[in-house]
This record gives C-alpha cells, sequence and structure tokens, in this order.
C-alpha cells in the first residue's frame, strides 16, 4: 500500500504540471486587479452550451490563483462546456499568519464581495464575451475553499436577513457541484483543515459565531438548489469527513445532497485531466446541465 503521504504528493505534482491556458476572453466585474473572470468558449463549435462558473482553491490564500485552475477549465471546454473562471481577493501575501508559515487565508468581508459581485455579474458579461453560453444552464462548481464559496454562493437567498450579499430568490442554477469542498466549518476547524485558514477566512475571532453564520455552507440549508459533492476518500487536505458532516448538517434539513465518494482518490485529481477522477467531475456537472 502506497504511503498516503507519498500519494497526496505525487498527485498534487500532477495537478500542478500541466502549463496554463490562456482564456479566450476576459472581463473585470470590478476596479480591483482580482475582480475579473477569464471566459473559455466551448471548443468543437458548440452554440448554447451550459455554462460552468468555476471557483479556484487555495484556502483562500493569495499565493493560489485561478491559474492552477485553468488546466481544468480548459478540459471542460474541451468538454463542450463554455466555462466562466473567477478570480476573487483572498487574503494578502504580505500579512503572515500568526507563526509567519504561510500568509492570511482569505479577507473578511472583500472574498465574499467579490463572489457575490461576479455571480451576479455573469449572464451579463457572458452575453457579451462568450456568446457561445447558455446563460440559462449554468452549473456553478468549486474545488476545496472554491467549493465552500460555490456553496455559499448557491445559498445566498438564505443567508441571515439584514446580510449585504442576501437575494431575494434563489439563483438561477441548475445546481453545483462542489469538489472536496471545505463544506463544514466546525468540522473543519476539528480537524485543522488547511492550517486553521477557516479562522483566518473570517477575521475577528471574537465575531467567529456572527461571520460563520453568515459564510458556514452547513449553517445555509436547504438552499433547494442541485447539489453534488464529488470527494476523494483519500484527501488528506480537506478528509472525507468534512463533506460527510456537510451532507448530514443537509439531511438534518430535510435536503438531500448527491454525495460521489471515490476510492483511492485524494485531493488533487478532481482538478487533474490525466485523472480519471477529472471525468468523474465532468459527468456530474453534465447530469445537471444539460
Amino acid at each position: 500500500m502506497p504511503d498516503p503521504a507519498a500519494r497526496a504528493a505525487a498527485e498534487e505534482a500532477s495537478a500542478f504540471s500541466h502549463p496554463a491556458v490562456a482564456p479566450d476572453a476576459s472581463a473585470a466585474y470590478g476596479d480591483h486587479p482580482d475582480q475579473v473572470i477569464d471566459f473559455y468558449a466551448p471548443r468543437g463549435g458548440h452554440t448554447r452550451a451550459p455554462l460552468v462558473v468555476a471557483l479556484h482553491g487555495g484556502a483562500w490564500r493569495a499565493p493560489y490563483d485561478r491559474q492552477h485552475l485553468t488546466p481544468f477549465v480548459d478540459f471542460l471546454a474541451r468538454r463542450g462546456f463554455a466555462v466562466a473562471n473567477v478570480e476573487y481577493r483572498r487574503g494578502s501575501s504580505d500579512i503572515p499568519r500568526q507563526g509567519g508559515a504561510a500568509p492570511v487565508a482569505g479577507r473578511w468581508p472583500e472574498t465574499f464581495d467579490d463572489v457575490a459581485a461576479a455571480l451576479d455579474a455573469v449572464p451579463e458579461l457572458a452575453s457579451v464575451h462568450l456568446p457561445q453560453a447558455d446563460t440559462g444552464r449554468i452549473v456553478l462548481t468549486g474545488h476545496s475553499a472554491g467549493g465552500q464559496l460555490a456553496l455559499w454562493a448557491a445559498a445566498r437567498h438564505v443567508l441571515p436577513v439584514g446580510s449585504p450579499w442576501r437575494l431575494p430568490a434563489p439563483p438561477a442554477l441548475r445546481g453545483v457541484v462542489a469538489l472536496a469542498p471545505i463544506a463544514h466549518f466546525g468540522r473543519s476547524i476539528e480537524l485543522g483543515v488547511c492550517g486553521g485558514a477557516v479562522t483566518e477566512l473570517l477575521g475577528d475571532p471574537s465575531a467567529y459565531v456572527e461571520r460563520a453564520a453568515h459564510a458556514d455552507p452547513s449553517a445555509l440549508l436547504p438552499t433547494g438548489i442541485a447539489t453534488t459533492v464529488v470527494q476523494g476518500r483519500e484527501d488528506l487536505d480537506v478528509p472525507y469527513t468534512v463533506a460527510d458532516a456537510y451532507a448530514e448538517a443537509a439531511a438534518k434539513a430535510g435536503e438531500a445532497v448527491g454525495m460521489t465518494l471515490l476510492e483511492e482518490v485524494g485531493h488533487f485529481p478532481l482538478i487533474d485531466p490525466a485523472a480519471d477522477a477529472c471525468a468523474v467531475v465532468a459527468e456530474e456537472i453534465a447530469q445537471l446541465a444539460w
């Protein structure tokens, strides 16, 4: 049996071995340099293709941007999808977290400001910059921290009253496919996921309870939006028990969440075009999109 750490390292190396793929078009949704969406046209001349909106991971930390997701995004475009790859503000790399080990994870409230603004802007921007996209068939996906943001964006209509991000009605989505998402804050904190990134994302520790009520996907249920979680059982970065805890919370709220648990798969094969798990992800998206 291979060493779990060695397996995880090899999977990460494979996922990051692919060159970045340039977009067909880009558009800003705000004035900050990180408020940008890259658009990828469906390969093969497809028109009115379902639009996949993708949110990258990286523990909400600044060094990890949308570029590492572009091979996965291109993979989806080659499967006939139109794709929007969203950038958003993350924790500043200039501010080390306690102990100096890594940059701060996330910005409160800017990370959430950006994801809300980007999703609100996608239909209009896509109509201009990606005319092949059918904005009536949008599927939201995200990996790791991006999976949390995808689940959150689909739950904005159930945010606490008074939230600046709350929508008056459910977003116009066919569904969400969350990939190894940081979907349950309590369980993630218990497990120390991504070196304490969850608490850093929310900022002031004294405001954790209040802010988590506006950000933790497991607290924003039921959504009424079709949701599937794809998770590797051997994931060391975001263990599968985090996804299990989210699915449990959904069930208690009266909502069924699809769970695809992949054996002998870790964190990164889900976004690695060279891995079989990536084809499973594309199929899950297709089942919601077409």
